[in-house]
Parts: structure tokens; sequence; C-alpha cells
């Protein structure tokens, strides 16, 4: 098939087809073409030469970038056969994606540990850790030393007896470590629970 018999417009519904009736789509005028104007041809309305640009070399340059075009799509087929070959070989090894990425994570995860500003980053936090534990002991010590304090005012003393009152209210006066026997346990009306 001559290329130049076929309708490359791609909105024409003739595309891909050969023109057998050439007068009649001679007869469709397409806008911005030089008339007589045939494709492949050098210079013409749609493609003018460049100034400085003969003929010849331009059909050079037409002939070179073809011949580019083919190592190109020749390159694309290698390279897609190759990544075909390097995913079988690692379907025989037993390598899956998510094996591949367990590595990748690995491998990070170690480059980050053995990095400066990981190790700089671990000093500081376990500084601030020693810090933090220090404060946290300290206030410690200032609250045990509190409630020992407060333990020891005349305010939780007087609490600490009416507590004691109460007690000895609900439980009775065997408060003082005697075994409690079944009996005594049970409500009776002369022992309620309350």
């Amino acid at each position: 098939m001559d290329p130049a018999s076929q309708d490359i417009n791609l909105n024409s519904p003739h595309k891909g087809l050969v023109a057998e009736n050439s007068a009649v789509l001679s007869d469709v005028q397409v806008e911005g073409v030089v008339e007589g104007a045939v494709e492949g041809a050098g210079a013409n309305a749609l493609n003018p030469l460049p100034p400085g640009l003969t003929e010849e070399e331009a059909e050079e340059l037409r002939t070179e970038l073809t011949k580019v075009e083919e190592e190109i799509n020749t390159l694309r087929q290698v390279l897609s056969a190759k990544e075909r070959h390097a995913q079988e070989l690692k379907r025989k090894l037993g390598l899956s994606p998510l094996n591949e990425l367990k590595q990748n994570i690995t491998k990070s995860w170690a480059d980050v540990q053995t990095s400066n500003a990981y190790k700089k980053t671990q000093e500081t936090l376990s500084q601030a850790g020693q810090k933090t534990s220090a404060a946290l002991s300290t206030v410690g010590t200032v609250l045990s030393r509190r409630l020992g304090d407060m333990r020891n005012s005349a305010t939780f003393k007087s609490f600490e007896d009416r507590v004691g009152t109460l007690k000895t209210k609900v439980v009775g006066p065997r408060g003082n470590g005697e075994p409690v026997t079944p009996t005594d346990t049970t409500p009776t009306q002369e022992n309620p629970p309350f």
C-alpha cells in the first residue's frame, strides 16, 4: 500500500483506507495544504525547511531520525525481554515483590541506624529520658515527704481518729485482729449490717 494513497486524517471516516476514488477525495479542500504537495516531499506549507538547511540535509536528518526511532523501539523490546527474564529468575529464586519490599525496608532501616543523624537523635532521646526519670524521681520524693508531713499533721490525725471511731461503730470492738465467726457476721435483729 502506498502511504501517499492513504487517508491520514484521524478524524476521517475513511482513515487508513486506500483512496480508490481519488477524484472524489481530491475535491475536498484541506486548510493549510499547498495544492500538489505530496506527503514526504521536502518543504511545504505545513513543514517548511528551517533557514540555512538544504533539502538534502533535511532528507539526511529525516533518515537519521527514522534510524534512531527504530533503535529506540529495538531497545524497548530488548529491555522488555530482559525485564521478563529478570522476573522469571526472581520467581525461580522465590523472590516475590513482598520479599523485595521487606529486604528494602530492612536495608533502609539498617542505613538509618548507622547514620549520624540517627545516632545523635538516639543520644538526645536517651539524655531526655534520663533527665525525665530524674525529675520524676524528685517529684516522687517530694510527694512522699509531703504526704508524710501531712500524715503527721493535726488535721490528718483528727481525720484518722474520726475514721477509727466510725470503724468501731460499724465493725464493733473486734477490729483488733480477733477472728470473726460466721454467726457474728449474720445480720440479726440485734446486730443489723448497718
